[in-house]
C-alpha cells in the first residue's frame, strides 16, 4: 500500500472508481432510472419485521452522502420499540390534527386532497421501524457545520434509494412542528428533526396515488456545445 499524498499538509489517496464502456454506462443509467421510477411513498405498511442489520446497512448507505466540509451533520435514530412508536404517533397526530384544522391554508389542503391524507397516522405504529433523521448545526466541541440542510437532504435521498433497492418501502413524513421528536428521543441542543421515515414492507392491500412525474423537458435545461 502506497503512502497517502500530502496536499496542504493533509493526506489524499489515489481514487480509481470502476468505470464502464459507453454502452454499458447507458444501460446502467437506464436500469437504475427504471427501478427508481417505481418508487412510491407508501402509507399502507405491513407489520412484517425487518432485521436490524438491514436498517444499519441502510443508514451506512445514507452516510456515504457528500456533506459540507465532510462534517457529516446527521444523526439517524432507529426506533422499533412499540411503546416509543406509540408515543411518536400520538404526538405526531396531535400536531397534524392542528395542521389540518387551522394551520394549513385552504390552498395547501387543496393540494393535498388528491393524496387522500389526513391527520391520522397509523403507519407510525404499524411500520416495523421509524427512522428519525436529525440535522446537526454543530459537532463535538461546538464545531460549526456547513450546508447542513443540503448535506442532510443528500443523505436522505440516498437513504430512500437504498430502501427501495432493498425491496422495502418508506414515507417521508414531516409533522410540523417536529420538536416533539427531539424531546421524545432526548437529542442534544445542536440537533433538530429533519425527517420522520417509516420503513418496512408494503401491506397486502397497499394503495398509492396515481401520480405522474414531470417530463424531462419540464425539469431539465441543457446547454450543449455547438459544432
Amino acid at each position: 500500500m502506497t503512502s497517502p499524498t500530502l496536499l496542504n499538509g493533509y493526506p489524499f489517496v489515489s481514487y480509481h472508481p470502476e468505470t464502464y464502456p459507453p454502452d454499458e454506462v447507458r444501460q446502467r443509467a437506464v436500469t437504475f432510472y427504471t427501478d427508481l421510477d417505481q418508487r412510491r411513498s407508501v402509507r399502507d405498511f405491513s407489520d412484517q419485521p425487518v432485521l436490524r442489520y438491514v436498517v444499519e446497512t441502510l443508514i451506512r448507505t445514507a452516510s456515504t452522502a457528500p456533506s459540507g466540509a465532510n462534517k457529516q451533520p446527521w444523526t439517524f435514530c432507529a426506533v422499533s420499540d412499540p411503546g416509543l412508536k406509540r408515543q411518536i404517533r400520538l404526538e405526531a397526530e396531535l400536531e397534524e390534527y392542528t395542521n389540518y384544522h387551522g394551520r394549513m391554508s385552504d390552498e395547501w389542503l387543496a393540494a393535498l386532497r388528491p393524496l387522500a391524507t389526513d391527520w391520522r397516522k397509523p403507519f407510525l405504529e404499524t411500520a416495523p421501524w421509524l427512522l428519525v433523521v436529525f440535522a446537526q448545526a454543530t459537532g463535538p466541541q461546538k464545531q460549526k457545520h456547513y450546508y447542513v440542510n443540503e448535506s442532510v437532504g443528500l443523505a436522505c435521498g440516498l437513504l430512500l434509494a437504498a430502501i427501495h433497492q432493498a425491496g422495502l418501502v418508506a414515507l417521508t413524513h414531516t409533522p410540523s412542528p417536529m420538536n416533539f421528536l427531539k424531546n421524545l428521543l432526548n437529542r442534544p441542543g445542536p440537533e433538530r428533526p429533519f425527517l420522520l421515515i417509516p420503513i418496512g414492507y408494503p401491506a397486502a392491500e397497499c394503495l398509492v396515488p396515481d401520480i405522474q412525474r414531470k417530463t424531462l423537458d419540464e425539469v431539465a435545461v441543457f446547454f450543449e456545445a455547438t459544432v
